[in-house]
């Protein structure tokens, strides 16, 4: 099974908010995934991720989306 790190959508129409999560890569977008590792709100600039549980799925051989990589290195910056 391949692991992929990567954002699924949802809130409502013109106000998006993201949950990070570890998916099977088959599965669609916002379909069932393994793990909910953190959440972006990009309406208040709000971003949170577990960095322990995201290393271990890295750890693990996930890949991780473009968007997900930029959010948890923005993440691992400000801490």
């Amino acid at each position: 099974m391949a692991v992929t790190i990567r954002l699924a959508r949802g809130g409502r129409k013109k106000a998006p908010f993201y949950s990070i999560i570890a998916a099977d890569s088959r599965m669609p977008r916002n379909g069932r995934f393994l793990e909910k590792l953190g959440y972006y709100n990009p309406m208040n600039k709000e971003l949170s991720i577990n960095l322990e549980r995201y290393k271990y799925w890295k750890s693990v051989g996930a890949q991780e989306s473009e968007a997900a990589a930029v959010l948890y290195k923005k993440k691992s910056e400000s801490k």
